[in-house]
């Protein structure tokens, strides 16, 4: 008879638990989605409107990390948004691009796309050595530069065993410089004396994210614009063979020890499925109303920036100053110095 009851009594106790634990985790997603929204709200305002969503929110996550400190009531849920919902980003990422247009019309581009990710890479880490700069955080601003901005910092941090913390630090540099240079080059698009294709082109193989291709890209025409987005989808594309090889590469040095081996990156995989599903499927044999496809281009959104408040809330002030500053100075030596040599080739 105790013994029954002593059982009913550990069941109910594990059922409450349970639904705490649960209660928690959906707290702490939906603290991220909060914040999430807040980014957005303030991504409107003059000044901010050329940042982004993803670094309004990040920055709103830091400052809150700040003041108020890590909510640690709500950890699972935060870090289900930071790597969970992370995933997620990235396969929905794939619906952006469109292999069939880069196979037919953009392999001239991918040569320069290979050369813009190889030189942003390898000069990064050198002015790292050089600066004796934290070389994992300068790694994925060298990843961040050469492929495609935040979305390439969150595709390989798992690979390469990266820090949440410096994950969150490397998008928001990356947002903060990627800005920087597009604001720039709208700036000098009047004096550099280029074709509207050739401006383009400078921009897709050379600025961060495909938001600031578009920024610097659009002033210039349609022309510009398609052939700018072309040229940075090429880099997009090439970010899975670099985490095949990232992953090579980590086997190879050792960073993982034989009981722990290298996750495969399986949400490689989805967006590699979704980029297909995108491209040969959708308006050919399934016909979508535009509205849905902008729809779910916003949710993926809306799910990236979520994930980087998870991020932002790992990163404490005090660890950035003592860590951020040189690696941000290589990558905006090596941004600038691509800058100038992309222009001379094309």
């Amino acid at each position: 008879m105790v013994t029954t009851q002593v059982k009913i009594l550990l069941s109910s106790t594990q059922s409450v638990i349970l639904e705490s634990a649960l209660c928690l985790k959906i707290a702490g997603i939906g603290f991220t989605l909060v914040i999430a929204l807040a980014g957005f709200e303030l991504s409107k305002m003059p000044g901010f409107n050329h940042v982004g969503p993803l670094a309004c929110a990040i920055l709103i996550a830091v400052a809150y990390r700040q003041i108020w400190g890590y909510p640690v009531e709500i950890r699972s849920g935060i870090q289900f948004s930071a790597k969970r919902l992370l995933r997620l980003a990235i396969i929905l990422f794939g619906l952006k691009l469109n292999i069939n247009v880069i196979f037919h019309q953009g392999l001239t581009l991918l040569v320069y796309d290979v050369g813009t990710i190889v030189f942003s890479i390898l000069t990064t880490l050198l002015l790292a050595k050089i600066l004796k700069a934290d070389i994992a955080l300068s790694l994925l601003l060298g990843i961040g530069t050469g492929v495609c901005g935040a979305a390439a910092i969150a595709a390989v941090s798992p690979i390469l065993n990266a820090k949440e913390e410096d994950t969150a630090i490397g998008v928001g540099i990356i947002a903060l410089v990627g800005t920087i240079f597009a604001v720039g080059y709208t700036l000098l698009r009047p004096i550099v004396h280029l074709t509207s294709l050739q401006y383009g082109v400078w921009c897709g193989i050379s600025l961060h994210e495909i938001a600031h291709v578009a920024l610097a890209a659009a002033p210039a025409g349609q022309d510009a614009l398609g052939i700018g987005l072309l040229a940075k989808l090429g880099r997009v594309f090439l970010l899975v063979p670099l985490s095949f090889i990232l992953m090579y590469w980590m086997k190879l040095t050792g960073k993982y020890k034989t009981d722990s081996p290298i996750e495969f990156p399986w949400f490689l995989v989805g967006f590699i499925i979704m980029s297909l599903f995108g491209s040969y499927v959708l308006g050919k044999y399934i016909i979508v109303d535009p509205n849905v496809i902008n729809a779910i281009a916003a949710v993926t959104t809306l799910v990236l920036t979520m994930a980087m408040v998870g991020l932002g809330l790992n990163v404490s002030l005090r660890d950035l100053r003592k860590k951020a500053l040189r690696p941000l100075i290589a990558m905006s030596v090596t941004s600038a110095v691509l800058s100038v040599l992309a222009f001379n080739v094309i």
